[in-house]
């Protein structure tokens, strides 16, 4: 339920955010009366985000044997890495994604009006719902659906609740930290995606074990347990993980650091351009 809550509150506050900086936008501009157009493309897009979740979950549901495990590799591994661009893409465009959406609603209704704003709106939300279906497909295989789904439902509800708050009250929130710390978070879900994947495929023959069981504590932790299976759907931990799943783990962190250090180097240089 965790990673479900947390990956729908991050996804969510991204969305009310877009929405809030369009609509911002319109009424600096004096056109408030095109937000129900906004709130049009927003709707759409949760309508097509909900119809590629289903559809995702009733494939992996109607697949056996070794094409469900392949399926769920597969999947695992995809949302690992739309998850891994997604901190990436948000650590360079968090100072100016305000900016070019305001710049995006100007352009749109000088160009075409509605139906450009419309397809904006609808691209940006559609964005953060497709990547959320796939998460939230993904961690269906690790834990319960119905916990999967109650916590989706609990992380949207809280984004709208902050989202409403940051463009109805004068609350701040401190939104570079709270991106920071699910940030991170979001990096120890997404090397459990990618170990979780290397071991569906483990079992199908498609990756190598290399050594069947590094370790085995299952013993001292099993992860069938409560505390275990919290720990497998949080940072994919397994008490008794192959070789290629080990080194995959620590590939996935290593990868990132350097992709994230290429990114901090790079905006240092343009802001003392």
């Amino acid at each position: 339920m965790v990673p479900s809550y947390l990956l729908s509150l991050r996804e969510g506050l991204e969305a009310a955010l877009i929405i809030g900086i369009v609509l911002g936008a319109l009424h600096k501009i004096n056109r408030s009366d095109l937000g129900s157009v906004v709130w049009g493309g927003a709707a759409s897009a949760a309508a097509a985000s909900l119809a590629v979740a289903l559809a995702l979950y009733v494939l992996g549901a109607s697949l056996e044997g070794a094409a469900e495990g392949i399926f769920e590799g597969i999947t695992m591994l995809l949302a690992a890495g739309v998850l891994t661009w997604m901190i990436f893409w948000m650590h360079r465009q968090a100072q100016t994604i305000k900016g070019s959406l305001e710049l995006g609603v100007r352009h749109a209704i000088s160009q075409t009006g509605r139906r450009a704003l419309f397809l904006l709106a609808f691209l940006a939300i559609l964005r953060e719902g497709v990547e959320l279906a796939l998460f939230l497909t993904a961690a269906t295989f690790a834990v319960d659906t119905k916990l999967t789904l109650f916590g989706a439902v609990l992380g949207l509800g809280t984004a709208a609740l902050l989202g409403w708050s940051l463009f109805a009250t004068t609350l701040r929130m401190d939104l570079r930290r709270f991106f920071q710390i699910t940030g991170a978070l979001l990096i120890l879900f997404a090397a459990g995606l990618v170990a979780y994947g290397v071991h569906e495929f483990n079992e199908v023959g498609w990756i190598p074990a290399l050594i069947e069981h590094v370790w085995d504590v299952n013993s001292i932790l099993n992860e069938s347990s409560t505390l275990g299976q919290i720990l497998k759907a949080l940072f994919g931990y397994n008490g008794n993980p192959s070789l290629s799943e080990v080194l995959a783990y620590i590939g996935y962190f290593a990868g990132i650091a350097v992709g994230l250090r290429r990114i901090r180097v790079r905006v240092t240089s343009v802001q003392n351009a």
